[in-house]
């Protein structure tokens, strides 16, 4: 028998870069080995930086490798009949990391993960989530969180999935001007079911959500033994018109509940038009049917000619998606040269497709070339893919050519929602074209620093290493377009002392900026390197590596190699692509270099999962 008689979650947050470190500890009271099995789930957006296992007084720590010389060892692990751990997908946030270990009679077990990312602003706020699914009461049983922001908290609340109303009192919250602490920690009774049940309660989410004070138009600028942070977000914006035409595909692989969640979504993103906005319909299958030739205006009458249009929106045919997303472009550019547009907005696309190109031209590289060569730089691409049939990488690489982004849509109740809220996040921009600008003689190697739109409700962040370590001479300069004007600010940048603001935890802060700038470095290179030349993309996939490496961070450039106890076998943990995570759910598994890898079968009981 196996008891886990200790899971604890510590997560600390410093200006917005969280680090999170999962532990549970775990006694085999039988008289002969068993094997534990140690889940957790992680933010798909988080990078694993530290794996630890601790058994009679050996302590087991995983090393990140570059992911071709991992996957050497993995398949040599395979082809000796050895099981090789696995980092599978997990829903459409997270994804789940699974070690076994085989641990003698009577002995302990101890397993430690540490993750890593950046919050992300989304509709005016930041989400930490947290899954926990022990399976079973804890002794020691306890979620802490510490979230540290200079600029002050404009709201902080936490929720969990699984507790009652009559539960929500057992996490407490301190909030005071700059720091914000969480904690959960329930009794061995408190967790259970029923006083006589040996099932949990917990099984879900925790979720904390915050904002932060924004008095500055320049933003806020932090710097930290050697390495800068700017977190641009002003307040009190005036929105910029925007010029947009969905061109949605209606044909045959979109019946029946696809079709359905598209045109009540279309309903609700119609209605949520502001009147000095344009707008254009286009629906596709094999051939291109455009609602009017031209955008319209969306005053109250026009999109409730458009919505009752869009409420006969029927299935069918063949998916000719280069035809209609041209058709798209030379509907912008036209009004453009007419001079129908109002010279201070944004022209926009947002396609919506579930399938892949099969009608008019089907080569996916030259519907990308296609689509790059019609819109120059003159307007941005959005791009939501719904269900599994489709491309997603396909997608991904047209809409990051144009200036925009992708985004799947998983087929389920939800789905309507899922699109409501993609256009929420893209439907108001604030300025366009924001260049933030930093003395090229005081820094160096600084993350992306030109951004095409500035959304209501998101946050611009950049980061580099400073070569003047003198913060006085730290000018900021943003320029971008507005509604009605230029927007121009040039600050000194008031730099936030955080030894002072929080004495006695000088220690937190160490590293933190500086990692905050690789996990942003990272991420950066590896979203140009799928847009470039072959050339560009090996330099930056290089550069993403040695970067990876020297901070200990899986991505998808690394694995990280854990040796077994005894065993000697390997196992390895991957960061998986989305491409990745969505060939997993079509094949209905794991993600694992595409070799079949045993996995063996456990007791409910032998279960470690955080």
């Amino acid at each position: 028998m196996v008891e886990v008689y200790s899971m604890t979650v510590d997560c600390t947050v410093m200006s917005r870069f969280a680090h999170t470190v999962m532990t549970s500890k775990a006694l085999n009271k039988a008289i002969t080995s068993q094997e534990i099995l140690f889940e957790v789930e992680l933010p798909k957006t988080a990078f694993i930086s530290n794996f630890s296992m601790e058994t009679e007084g050996q302590v087991y720590v995983g090393e990140v490798k570059e992911k071709e010389k991992a996957k050497q060892q993995y398949e040599k692990a395979v082809s000796s009949g050895q099981t090789a751990g696995l980092v599978k997908a997990s829903g459409r946030k997270m994804e789940k990391f699974s070690v076994s270990v085989n641990i003698a009679a009577k002995s302990n077990v101890t397993f430690i993960l540490t993750y890593e990312e950046l919050l992300q602003r989304k509709l005016g706020q930041y989400e930490i989530l947290t899954r926990v699914r022990p399976h079973q009461p804890v002794q020691d049983f306890k979620i802490v969180a510490d979230i540290y922001e200079p600029q002050g908290f404009a709201f902080a609340s936490t929720t969990a999935t699984f507790l009652p109303n009559d539960l929500l009192s057992l996490v407490e919250k301190t909030v005071t001007d700059t720091k914000a602490h969480f904690s959960f920690l329930p009794t061995l009774e408190q967790q259970r079911k029923c006083p006589s049940c040996k099932d949990t309660i917990i099984d879900g989410d925790f979720i904390i959500k915050y904002e932060v004070k924004r008095a500055e138009t320049h933003g806020e600028v932090q710097i930290v033994n050697g390495y800068f942070v700017h977190f641009f977000a002003p307040p009190d914006l005036p929105r910029v018109p925007k010029n947009v035409v969905f061109v949605i595909d209606r044909s045959s692989s979109m019946s029946g509940r696809k079709i359905e969640q598209t045109r009540d979504a279309l309903e609700t993103i119609l209605k949520d038009l502001y009147v000095d906005d344009h707008f254009a319909l286009i629906l596709f299958d094999d051939t291109i049917i455009t609602w009017k030739d031209s955008l319209t205006k969306a005053t109250e009458e026009k999109v409730s000619d458009a919505i009752a249009y869009v409420r006969k929106l029927r299935e069918n045919g063949a998916t000719n998606i280069n035809d209609a997303v041209l058709r798209a472009v030379s509907m912008l550019v036209k009004e453009r040269e007419n001079g129908n547009l109002p010279e201070r907005s944004v022209d926009m696309i947002i396609l919506l497709t579930d399938g892949m190109p099969n009608r008019g031209e089907s080569n996916l590289e030259k519907i990308q070339e296609n689509a790059r060569s019609a819109i120059e730089g003159k307007m941005s691409m959005f791009c939501l893919g719904f269900g599994n049939d489709v491309d997603y990488s396909f997608l991904d690489v047209l809409c990051r050519q144009n200036k925009g982004l992708a985004r799947r849509i998983f087929e389920g109740s939800d789905a309507t929602l899922q699109l409501e809220g993609f256009y929420e996040e893209v439907s108001s921009p604030l300025l366009l074209e924001v260049d933030l600008r930093y003395p090229d003689n005081a820094v160096d190697f600084l993350t992306k620093n030109h951004y095409s739109q500035l959304f209501n409700g998101s946050e611009i962040v950049v980061s580099g290493r400073l070569t003047d370590n003198d913060p006085d001479n730290f000018l900021v300069e943003i320029f971008a377009k507005g509604p009605e004007k230029d927007f121009w600010v040039q600050v000194k940048a008031s730099v936030t002392n955080l030894d002072v603001m929080y004495p006695e935890h000088e220690y937190i802060f160490g590293d933190v900026t500086e990692r905050l700038w690789a996990y942003l470095t990272i991420q950066q290179l590896l979203e140009k390197s799928d847009v470039g030349t072959q050339q560009e993309k090996n330099d930056m996939t290089a550069k993403a590596l040695d970067i990876s490496l020297r901070y200990s961070f899986v991505t998808p450039v690394t694995s990280m190699v854990v040796t077994k106890p005894e065993t000697e076998d390997s196992l390895i943990a991957d960061k998986l692509t989305e491409d990745q995570r969505q060939k997993a759910e079509r094949d209905g598994g794991s993600w694992a270099y595409d070799i079949p890898a045993a996995i063996g079968a456990y007791d409910a009981s032998d279960y470690l999962d955080a």
